[in-house]
Protein backbone atom coordinates (compact mmCIF):
# COMPACT_ATOMS: atom_id res chain seq x y z
CA UNK A 1 0.00 0.00 0.00
CA UNK A 2 1.40 3.18 -0.84
CA UNK A 3 2.39 5.58 2.00
CA UNK A 4 2.16 9.41 1.37
CA UNK A 5 5.44 11.50 2.80
CA UNK A 6 4.20 14.75 2.43
CA UNK A 7 0.65 15.50 4.15
CA UNK A 8 -0.77 18.61 3.56
CA UNK A 9 -2.69 19.45 6.82
CA UNK A 10 -3.39 23.37 6.72
CA UNK A 11 -5.11 25.57 4.96
CA UNK A 12 -2.39 27.61 4.85
CA UNK A 13 0.00 25.02 3.24
CA UNK A 14 -2.88 24.69 0.65
CA UNK A 15 -2.43 28.54 -0.13
CA UNK A 16 1.33 29.34 -0.15
CA UNK A 17 0.93 26.25 -2.74
CA UNK A 18 -2.06 27.57 -5.23
CA UNK A 19 -1.94 31.35 -4.26
CA UNK A 20 -4.70 33.63 -3.71
CA UNK A 21 -8.44 33.25 -5.07
CA UNK A 22 -8.84 34.50 -7.98
CA UNK A 23 -11.38 37.66 -7.62
CA UNK A 24 -14.14 36.41 -10.40
CA UNK A 25 -13.89 32.87 -8.58
CA UNK A 26 -14.21 34.34 -5.36
CA UNK A 27 -17.60 35.73 -5.99
CA UNK A 28 -18.87 33.33 -8.25
CA UNK A 29 -21.36 31.71 -5.85
CA UNK A 30 -24.58 32.68 -5.63
CA UNK A 31 -27.22 31.44 -3.34
CA UNK A 32 -30.02 30.50 -6.05
CA UNK A 33 -30.89 29.52 -9.33
CA UNK A 34 -31.09 32.88 -11.45
CA UNK A 35 -31.53 32.72 -15.17
CA UNK A 36 -28.22 31.56 -15.78
CA UNK A 37 -27.99 28.71 -14.06
CA UNK A 38 -32.01 27.77 -15.10
CA UNK A 39 -31.13 27.94 -18.81
CA UNK A 40 -28.37 25.46 -18.15
CA UNK A 41 -29.43 23.46 -16.36
CA UNK A 42 -32.75 23.09 -18.45
CA UNK A 43 -29.80 22.51 -21.65
CA UNK A 44 -28.55 19.86 -19.46
CA UNK A 45 -29.30 16.19 -20.19
CA UNK A 46 -26.62 14.93 -17.95
CA UNK A 47 -26.10 15.26 -14.01
CA UNK A 48 -24.25 13.82 -11.53
CA UNK A 49 -25.29 13.76 -7.55
CA UNK A 50 -23.01 13.28 -4.92
CA UNK A 51 -24.19 12.12 -1.17
CA UNK A 52 -22.99 10.73 1.73
CA UNK A 53 -24.38 8.45 4.73
CA UNK A 54 -24.08 8.68 8.78
CA UNK A 55 -20.86 6.70 8.57
CA UNK A 56 -19.55 8.76 5.69
CA UNK A 57 -19.58 6.28 2.77
CA UNK A 58 -19.48 8.56 -0.47
CA UNK A 59 -21.66 7.72 -3.20
CA UNK A 60 -21.74 9.86 -6.40
CA UNK A 61 -24.63 8.56 -8.89
CA UNK A 62 -24.83 9.76 -12.41
CA UNK A 63 -28.16 10.63 -13.83
CA UNK A 64 -29.24 11.19 -17.90
CA UNK A 65 -32.02 12.09 -19.41
CA UNK A 66 -33.42 15.06 -22.32
CA UNK A 67 -33.32 18.43 -22.12
CA UNK A 68 -35.80 19.77 -19.70
CA UNK A 69 -35.91 17.24 -17.38
CA UNK A 70 -34.63 18.54 -14.30
CA UNK A 71 -37.14 20.89 -13.45
CA UNK A 72 -36.77 24.30 -11.96
CA UNK A 73 -39.48 24.66 -9.00
CA UNK A 74 -38.54 28.28 -8.02
CA UNK A 75 -35.36 30.15 -7.57
CA UNK A 76 -34.74 27.86 -4.66
CA UNK A 77 -36.23 24.59 -5.39
CA UNK A 78 -35.00 22.02 -8.21
CA UNK A 79 -36.27 18.41 -8.99
CA UNK A 80 -34.33 15.17 -10.83
CA UNK A 81 -36.76 12.42 -11.40
CA UNK A 82 -35.43 8.65 -10.91
CA UNK A 83 -35.89 6.36 -13.70
CA UNK A 84 -35.23 2.40 -14.23
CA UNK A 85 -32.20 1.74 -13.02
CA UNK A 86 -29.81 -0.89 -10.79
CA UNK A 87 -32.65 -0.45 -7.91
CA UNK A 88 -29.37 0.15 -5.50
CA UNK A 89 -31.08 3.29 -3.89
CA UNK A 90 -27.96 4.12 -2.48
CA UNK A 91 -28.35 7.94 -3.38
CA UNK A 92 -32.08 7.35 -1.89
CA UNK A 93 -30.76 5.84 1.30
CA UNK A 94 -27.89 8.09 1.89
CA UNK A 95 -30.37 11.15 1.49
CA UNK A 96 -32.91 9.49 4.45
CA UNK A 97 -29.35 9.27 6.43
CA UNK A 98 -28.19 12.50 5.66
CA UNK A 99 -29.65 15.33 3.37
CA UNK A 100 -26.72 17.50 1.76
CA UNK A 101 -26.38 16.89 -1.66
CA UNK A 102 -24.24 18.51 -4.41
CA UNK A 103 -25.26 18.14 -8.07
CA UNK A 104 -23.22 18.77 -11.21
CA UNK A 105 -24.56 19.86 -14.73
CA UNK A 106 -23.02 19.11 -17.96
CA UNK A 107 -24.13 20.15 -20.90
CA UNK A 108 -22.80 18.46 -23.72
CA UNK A 109 -20.10 20.75 -26.33
CA UNK A 110 -20.15 22.72 -23.49
CA UNK A 111 -16.96 22.84 -21.50
CA UNK A 112 -18.02 24.53 -18.44
CA UNK A 113 -20.27 23.20 -15.79
CA UNK A 114 -23.02 24.47 -13.50
CA UNK A 115 -22.51 22.92 -9.42
CA UNK A 116 -25.44 23.64 -6.85
CA UNK A 117 -25.39 22.22 -3.37
CA UNK A 118 -27.99 22.07 -0.76
CA UNK A 119 -30.39 19.89 1.19
CA UNK A 120 -32.71 17.16 -0.27
CA UNK A 121 -35.68 15.26 -0.07
CA UNK A 122 -37.11 12.35 -1.76
CA UNK A 123 -41.04 13.00 -2.60
CA UNK A 124 -43.21 11.11 -4.85
CA UNK A 125 -46.04 13.96 -5.17
CA UNK A 126 -48.83 12.80 -8.08
CA UNK A 127 -48.41 15.95 -10.13
CA UNK A 128 -45.15 16.25 -9.89
CA UNK A 129 -43.99 12.92 -11.11
CA UNK A 130 -46.92 13.31 -13.68
CA UNK A 131 -45.05 16.19 -15.13
CA UNK A 132 -41.67 14.32 -15.29
CA UNK A 133 -43.46 11.79 -16.95
CA UNK A 134 -41.34 10.35 -21.01
CA UNK A 135 -42.93 8.01 -23.22
CA UNK A 136 -45.88 7.87 -20.50
CA UNK A 137 -43.87 6.70 -18.01
CA UNK A 138 -43.92 8.37 -14.79
CA UNK A 139 -41.40 7.95 -12.22
CA UNK A 140 -41.51 6.49 -8.95
CA UNK A 141 -39.86 9.00 -7.00
CA UNK A 142 -38.26 12.73 -7.66
CA UNK A 143 -35.01 13.46 -5.35
CA UNK A 144 -36.09 17.86 -4.36
CA UNK A 145 -33.45 19.77 -3.66
CA UNK A 146 -33.18 23.07 -2.04
CA UNK A 147 -30.33 25.27 -3.46
CA UNK A 148 -28.07 26.37 -0.92
CA UNK A 149 -25.15 27.28 -3.74
CA UNK A 150 -24.59 27.32 -7.25
CA UNK A 151 -22.22 28.03 -9.59
CA UNK A 152 -20.50 28.08 -12.96
CA UNK A 153 -17.23 26.12 -13.34
CA UNK A 154 -14.64 26.88 -15.66
CA UNK A 155 -13.93 24.66 -18.58
CA UNK A 156 -10.22 23.64 -17.92
CA UNK A 157 -11.29 19.67 -16.81
CA UNK A 158 -13.02 19.37 -20.22
CA UNK A 159 -10.22 21.02 -22.19
CA UNK A 160 -7.39 18.92 -20.59
CA UNK A 161 -9.85 15.71 -20.75
CA UNK A 162 -11.31 16.48 -24.86
CA UNK A 163 -14.33 14.92 -23.92
CA UNK A 164 -15.73 16.76 -26.51
CA UNK A 165 -12.70 16.26 -29.01
CA UNK A 166 -13.19 12.68 -30.83
CA UNK A 167 -10.59 12.53 -32.48
CA UNK A 168 -8.46 12.91 -29.38
CA UNK A 169 -10.31 10.11 -27.22
CA UNK A 170 -8.26 7.33 -26.36
CA UNK A 171 -8.50 3.84 -27.43
CA UNK A 172 -11.22 1.87 -26.00
CA UNK A 173 -9.43 -1.68 -27.08
CA UNK A 174 -8.90 -3.49 -24.18
CA UNK A 175 -11.55 -2.14 -21.83
CA UNK A 176 -13.79 -5.16 -20.10
CA UNK A 177 -17.59 -5.44 -20.86
CA UNK A 178 -19.69 -4.16 -18.45
CA UNK A 179 -20.91 -8.05 -17.92
CA UNK A 180 -17.24 -9.05 -17.77
CA UNK A 181 -16.75 -6.78 -14.67
CA UNK A 182 -20.04 -7.82 -13.30
CA UNK A 183 -19.17 -11.05 -13.75
CA UNK A 184 -15.84 -11.15 -12.21
CA UNK A 185 -16.93 -8.74 -9.69
CA UNK A 186 -19.83 -10.47 -7.91
CA UNK A 187 -18.39 -14.12 -8.71
CA UNK A 188 -21.09 -15.11 -10.94
CA UNK A 189 -21.55 -18.48 -12.13
CA UNK A 190 -23.34 -16.62 -15.60
CA UNK A 191 -21.32 -16.05 -18.35
CA UNK A 192 -19.67 -12.67 -19.47
CA UNK A 193 -21.39 -13.36 -23.13
CA UNK A 194 -24.52 -13.84 -21.54
CA UNK A 195 -24.49 -11.05 -18.94
CA UNK A 196 -23.28 -8.49 -21.42
CA UNK A 197 -25.98 -9.88 -23.71
CA UNK A 198 -28.52 -8.94 -20.98
CA UNK A 199 -26.83 -5.63 -20.41
CA UNK A 200 -27.53 -4.74 -23.95
CA UNK A 201 -30.86 -5.82 -24.46
CA UNK A 202 -31.60 -3.75 -20.53
CA UNK A 203 -30.21 -0.96 -22.22
CA UNK A 204 -32.91 -0.77 -25.16
CA UNK A 205 -35.93 -2.25 -23.20
CA UNK A 206 -35.90 -0.42 -19.98
CA UNK A 207 -34.77 2.82 -19.93
CA UNK A 208 -38.32 4.40 -19.12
Amino acid sequence: MYEPKHVVSTTEEIREVLGEVLYSQDTKCINHIDQHCRTWIEHSTFVVISSINQEGHLDVAPKGDPAGSWQILDEHTLAIPDRLGNNRADTFFNILDNPRVGLMFVVANRREVVRVSGSALIVKDPELLASMAIKGKVPDLAIVVSVEEAMFHCGKSMIRSNLWNPDKWASVEGLPTYGQALVDHGKLSISAEDMQAGVEHNAIESLY
